[in-house]
């Protein structure tokens, strides 16, 4: 049952709390456990069966009406739960994305609707949300064309919803910042220019360099879900083999004693969710299994 509570109050006292401690409302759910859970795991909202329909206002003629179920909770009403507020638009006054559609409910149709948004070319990663069950942009998913089938929008999964579809990723940005993701080196060149490396150091690279950090992979993790607050997440831990496979970085031995220990790493367990939803179509369960094995073969 959905309820409101603050950071702090949802987490167990022996854990190391790395959200402000201002309070803040969030829309969230029963513990599992009362004994404090780390995470708001997200439990259905109210059905769009009892929610009202909201209808595009200029339909054209010949209409391809197709129908939005999308995820609503505003901060200015925090004694209402979350519910599914539905809206119908004629796709033939539509873009092909999802994000397009999203703006077009905003614009037109309704406008308390929030949700990020910036590039809409897959690049910032900021309208990063669930759709149709999968972590996703919103930017890169297409509207499926079948008018029958009727797509569901949600914010990130297991995340505090700051308000509709946009979630709150401190802690995700706080442990990004945990592994210094920076090139760190005392070693100056030897001409006094850039510090290059070989065509092949620089290939170890691809596949990580990419990353957007729009969170896709890290709240698509069971095992982030329930260890947050310690386990650094697929996202972050590309990020740290980003570093740990540049040649040109000579703090390697600090880097790796930071993750020796039974959490930040390998809470991992190979569910590979990570890989499958990852909208820039890389591989971070690849890039864990490198780093434990240069912690194994260190």
């Amino acid at each position: 049952m959905a309820t409101l509570r603050t950071a702090p109050r949802l987490l167990s006292s022996s854990l190391r709390i790395l959200r402000p401690s201002t309070a803040r409302s969030y829309a969230t759910v029963e513990p599992i456990s009362k004994l404090g859970e780390a995470m708001s795991a997200t439990q259905p909202p109210v059905s769009e069966k009892h929610t009202s329909t909201i209808n595009d206002p200029s339909k054209g003629e010949n209409p391809r009406t197709k129908t939005f179920h999308v995820y609503r909770w505003s901060p200015e009403r925090p004694s209402e739960k979350p519910k599914m507020q539905s809206y119908t638009l004629d796709l033939n006054k539509t873009g092909p994305m999802m994000l397009d559609a999203l703006i077009r409910i905003k614009n037109e149709v309704d406008p308390t609707l929030t949700f990020r948004r910036s590039c809409r070319e897959g690049i910032c990663g900021s309208c990063a949300m669930n759709i149709d069950g999968v972590n996703t942009l919103a930017c890169l998913c297409r509207i499926p064309t079948n008018t029958q089938h009727e797509s569901r929008i949600y914010p990130l999964p297991h995340t505090y919803v700051v308000k509709d579809l946009v979630p709150d990723l401190t802690q995700f940005y706080k442990q990004y910042k945990s592994i210094k993701p920076y090139l760190q080196r005392e070693t100056k060149s030897e001409d006094g220019r850039e510090i290059r490396q070989s065509p092949a150091d620089r290939k170890k690279l691809d596949g990580l360099y990419e990353c957007i950090l729009c969170a896709c992979c890290s709240t698509s993790c069971p095992s982030y879900w329930w260890n947050s607050e310690q386990y650094l997440g697929p996202a972050v831990l590309l990020q740290s083999y980003r570093w740990l496979a540049d040649s040109r970085d000579e703090h390697k031995a600090e880097r790796k004693a930071a993750l020796d220990n039974n959490m930040s790493l390998y809470r991992c367990h190979t569910i590979l969710n990570c890989s499958r939803t990852c909208p820039k179509g890389l591989n971070p369960g690849k890039a864990i299994a490198e780093i434990k094995k240069a912690m194994a073969f260190a």
